[in-house]
């Protein structure tokens, strides 16, 4: 068997596209900086610059990549980088345009999180985070618009969506059976023929997409590394697996199951599996065992890190490492709290992340013979109409937290439904809310200027309020 999928010996040096190692590095780095605004504007952001500027790969290669990360559980943005990168420049390529894209949000969470913890009884910090959770809830909902827009395009979908919805909003059914049983649905539906599951691309516009795959810099043709092998697929799969569980297993040792970090250790170890959808989609779960099952935080402090990741480059997956960092902060054991955070806050973002590397670095080799491929392609869009319920989902747990002060439950057997009082109404908290949903809806304002405006007019309420 060849060792087409080894890493050259000396990445720096230029390969048969011509671009150098240290070229990609600055211009990654440059894609990480202005990473902001979720998955659209990241991958616009990776698009404009690596497609149309930089001509290293063609448009149908990039559309191809990102349905499979959109497939994949993470943040498809970060391992889209990783995919380009590797194609690029080999195993030494993907990991350094992966690391290069959560660095800067990482270090800016664990900024924003120590003040937190710090200053966050300030008065001015409380304002700025009171405002951040109306503008949030907002971006959220423009989020429910914006992929329910391209997801749900027909009955199929719409009745995937509304049932994902039902389903976790009012029977409380975990987050990963959802979405395995939409790709199930999508994919039997692709199978069986049905036009409610066909989707469908323009002639024309795959043809240009042709053309420009052979006018870009890696070429219309697969590189030879980027060819299935087996066994370089096994060995770096073995690798990554023992980086993302070898720390979990060895803090299991020493500190035992019932530590803390035992608990982050897994249970987002566990999200890393099941993260479809990104954030967004994410968030529904962790709130659920972040908040109801472990305790590290409440419903106002996971609006809090939303808001941190929504303003910060980066994925906004990233709001799991403020999670984590309160969860230990809370928990410290014999350690510091501050020690135990920062700890903390490393190790989830460490198995929240070295999986996406082993998605890519395992599929993406046998992931080029599927391309075109109906089942597949069914089953993720199912996967993501199911998505577009979990959001709304989140969606209406926001609300229900940040526009009210009191929460009552409804429960009749597997019926469990958390429903405001509406007595308790925050008037603020809803006013800014429709201003942030006005900013984003009528005046198309960025997200970014929205939730700038909504933190500042949250610190004027809190100075005034006294």
């Amino acid at each position: 068997m060849s060792n087409s999928g080894a890493s050259p010996a000396d990445p720096t040096e230029p390969a048969g596209h011509g671009v150098p190692f240290g070229e990609a590095l600055r211009v990654w780095a440059r894609v990480a900086a202005l990473s902001f605004g979720g998955p659209a504007g990241q991958i616009a952001v990776m698009h404009r610059i690596v497609v149309d500027e930089k001509r290293w790969i063609g448009e149908s290669r990039f559309l191809h990549a990102l349905n499979y990360c959109m497939l994949l559980p993470g943040p498809e943005a970060q391992q889209l980088a990783v995919y380009i990168g590797w194609l690029m420049h080999r195993t030494p390529g993907g990991i350094a345009a992966g690391l290069l894209f959560i660095l800067p949000g990482f270090l800016a969470i664990l900024a924003l999180s120590y003040i937190y913890v710090i200053f966050g009884d300030a008065s001015l910090v409380e304002g700025l985070f009171f405002g951040l959770k109306a503008a949030v809830l907002a971006v959220v909902v423009q989020a429910v618009f914006r992929i329910g827009s391209r997801a749900l395009a027909n009955p199929a979908m719409i009745a995937i969506a509304a049932a994902a919805f039902v389903a976790i909003f009012a029977f409380k059914v975990p987050f990963p059976l959802i979405v395995l049983v939409a790709a199930l649905v999508g994919y039997l539906g692709s199978k069986s023929g049905s036009r409610l599951f066909r989707t469908l691309s323009g002639h024309a516009a795959a043809r240009g997409a042709v053309l420009q795959d052979r006018d870009s810099l890696l070429g219309e043709a697969t590189p030879a590394h980027a060819r299935p092998n087996l066994a370089w697929s096994l060995k770096i799969s073995a690798a990554l697996v023992c980086l993302w569980l070898g720390p979990v297993l060895l803090i299991w040792f020493f500190a035992g199951g019932n530590s803390v970090f035992a608990e982050i250790g897994t249970f987002f170890s566990k999200m890393a599996v099941v993260t479809f959808g990104g954030a967004y989609a994410a968030l529904a779960y962790v709130a659920q065992e972040a908040v109801q099952h472990y305790g590290w935080l409440n419903p106002g402090e996971m609006l809090d890190g939303l808001g941190m990741a929504e303003t910060t480059p980066g994925p906004l997956i990233m709001v799991l490492q403020f999670v984590g960092f309160l969860g230990a902060y809370r928990n410290p054991g014999s350690l510091d709290p501050m020690t135990a955070a920062t700890l903390a806050a490393i190790l989830t973002t460490w198995v929240t992340f070295v999986p996406c590397f082993l998605w890519i670095f395992l599929g993406a080799p046998f992931i080029e013979r599927l391309r075109g491929n109906v089942a597949l392609s069914g089953a993720m869009s199912a996967i993501t109409a199911a998505v577009v319920g979990v959001i709304l989902n989140l969606a209406v747990w926001l609300a229900v937290h940040t526009l009210f002060a009191g929460v009552t439950v409804f429960a009749a057997g597997p019926l469990h439904v958390e429903l405001p009082v509406v007595a308790t109404i925050i008037l603020p908290a809803a006013l800014l809310a429709v201003a942030a949903a006005f900013a984003l809806f009528r005046l198309k304002a960025s997200v970014l200027l929205t939730l700038g405006l909504c933190a500042v007019a949250g610190m004027a309420w809190t100075l005034l309020a006294g």
